[in-house]
């Protein structure tokens, strides 16, 4: 099977309405999709609508434009949070024992469908919208598009692939704690959460009702725009709706962490990610404080706030609790130690800290902060499923409990293929200013790698310093291994490079040293079998540790113990190990 190229949303409906392409050829090309990629990952969807019947629907697009309808999304395919009512598909949120038929769809899909999209299925999540991961669910693990040995993020997890496998073009996710953000990043998409009340959230399973967003996943913002000018809107039926007019926001000082505050949780590629980006925006960069936005996250999980996602399934709790994925059963379980006191305190300290937020607006304009700190393996995410799932809630859980919109932007990807990217974050009403933003500060964001159809090998970086560099005496423990050539590059100008004494054949240590120099280097790349070997074979006093690049970036690299040093040369000055053997 060949990759799959993302669809867009502004160009199929361009097409469509103008009569250059047919809504059911449109179908016909995502069933042929659907086909090829159910191979590949079955658990993205929990239900879809017959061939027939998204025949059908194309056809009926097609009969209104011929009509003389005007439809601003005219033929676009689009997949739905399966905790997000669809007429005509049961909604589950991914609990066998909870599903039921809904008699309408939820005003968000009746307003998308209305403008001319069609609607191809209903798509996997984290059971109860429990989970920032994408592992919880009975319906299968949908895997990160790019890697399938990663997680995809959750809990929209089948909506977030679906669309960067080129499945549908956009899809519908929810958020309360990052579910709409973490899933974006990871899968290289726009991810845009409006601001509380914004869209709609009638016909949304709740899990806790008045945080709960409805969002949406698309694969430019330029179509994440276009998705949000149908959806957004007062909805008199929506109790938590609200009459919010578009709030212009400067964006010329950018709020970012005090770098003591920043939490990676060990990813250094991350923390190299990340300030990539920063370094890319166009703007004056503010260091705030996070700690009020970190304690009004801790009030998510480690609060009052569990009981509300209690309440959402206390039934179901109660009657059936086998019914429910065990993790999230231990999750929800915890809301029923809560008492009403605990939540007017909640309440009462969320006030306290929503005003040390309304403070901070004043001194930025936006927020851009790391989406998620760090990314985990489906069979890390499994084995220590709580504690994992809450690194990857750092950045994203206080949101909507200090009622922001943000959207996430893909901004660069780790050296797995997994996607990392930014958030911009303005207070409620900012959604349009944010879009705006994205627009200005990536614009043009660097291209996924290629989707993983036959299941990616996982490789490492190598940087070698001596008897390893091409031509030299030991390379061959490279090219048997098949490792692949990166780059000649340096260190960044902070190591000494060392001759060791008695060395057979000569080597070199290499050690850091805020004094030090640009060393030359060359960076290889092996499959993490290969890795292995290759470090079982080091020989002491040299060991593999990580090596600051002269870009910043850092990779697993030759670096000396301290009895290296015994009798060795310092050699730093001659810039790097071929320089001191042409010395001779």
């Amino acid at each position: 099977m060949t990759a799959l190229d993302r669809l867009s949303v502004a160009g199929i409906a361009a097409e469509v309405q103008a009569g250059k392409r047919s809504a059911v050829a449109v179908i016909e090309d995502v069933l042929a999709r659907l086909d090829a990629y159910d191979a590949i990952q079955p658990a993205v969807w929990i239900s879809r609508f017959e061939p027939d019947a998204l025949r059908a629907a194309a056809a009926a697009v097609d009969a209104r434009i011929a009509a003389g309808e005007t439809l601003p999304l005219a033929g676009v395919p689009f997949a739905v949070k399966d905790n997000i009512d669809l007429a005509g598909l049961a909604t589950t949120a991914a609990c066998p024992a909870f599903a039921y038929q809904p008699e309408q769809s939820a005003t968000v899909v009746a307003k998308l469908v209305a403008a001319g999209a069609i609607p191809v299925g209903k798509a996997n999540l984290d059971q109860f919208a429990t989970g920032l991961n994408g592992t919880r669910s009975p319906y299968g693990i949908p895997r990160n598009a790019y890697n399938r040995a990663w997680v995809s993020g959750g809990s929209s997890s089948g909506s977030a692939v679906a669309v960067a496998a080129g499945l549908v073009a956009f899809a519908l996710g929810t958020d309360t704690a990052g579910s709409g953000r973490v899933p974006a990043a990871f899968n290289h998409l726009v991810g845009l959460k409006p601001s509380k009340g914004r869209w709609s959230s009638s016909g949304l399973v709740p899990a806790c009702r008045t945080l709960d967003c409805i969002t949406v996943f698309a694969g430019s913002t330029e179509d994440a725009a276009l998705v949000d000018t149908i959806a957004a809107g007062f909805d008199a039926t929506d109790s938590l709706s609200r009459d919010l007019p578009d709030v212009p926001r400067a964006r010329r000082r950018i709020g970012v962490p005090r770098a003591e505050q920043c939490r990676w949780f060990g990813d250094i590629e991350s923390e190299f990610l990340y300030h990539q980006a920063l370094a890319g925006l166009d703007a004056e960069l503010v260091e705030i404080d996070l700690a009020p936005l970190d304690e009004a996250a801790r009030l998510l999980y480690d609060g009052p706030w569990v009981a509300e996602r209690t309440a959402a399934l206390q039934g179901l709790l109660l009657d059936d609790p086998d019914a429910i994925h065990p993790v999230v059963r231990e999750i929800v379980d915890g809301g029923f130690g809560y008492s009403a006191i605990d939540a007017f305190n909640g309440a009462y300290r969320l006030a306290e800290l929503a005003r040390m937020a309304e403070a901070m607006w004043e001194q930025v304009d936006l927020l851009a902060l790391p989406t998620a700190p760090t990314s985990y393996r489906v069979a890390e995410m499994v084995a220590e499923p709580i504690r994992l799932n809450a690194s990857l809630g750092a950045y994203t859980n206080f949101v909507n409990l200090l009622d922001m919109a943000a959207i996430a932007v893909p901004t660069g990807s780790y050296a797995s293929g997994v996607g990392f990217g930014v958030t911009l974050m303005g207070p409620a009403g900012t959604d349009r200013a944010l879009l705006d933003a994205a627009n200005a500060f990536f614009p043009a964001p660097a291209s996924p790698p290629p989707l993983d159809l036959e299941g990616r090998m996982e490789t490492v970086k190598l940087a070698v310093v001596g008897a390893h560099l091409k031509g030299m005496p030991l390379h061959w423990q490279l090219t048997s291994r098949e490792a692949k050539f990166v780059e000649a590059t340096t260190t960044a100008p902070t190591y000494k490079l060392y001759a060791m004494a008695e060395s057979v054949p000569p080597k070199p240590a290499l050690v850091h040293s805020e004094d030090g120099a640009a060393i030359a280097l060359e960076v290889y790349e092996l499959d993490m079998a290969a890795f292995g070997s290759f470090v079982a074979e080091v020989p002491p006093p040299l060991a593999i540790g990580t090596v600051t690049l002269a870009d910043g970036s850092m990779v697993k690299g030759f670096v000396a113990e301290p009895r290296a040093m015994a009798g060795a040369e310092d050699i730093t000055e001659l810039g790097g190990w071929r320089a001191y053997i042409a010395r001779g």
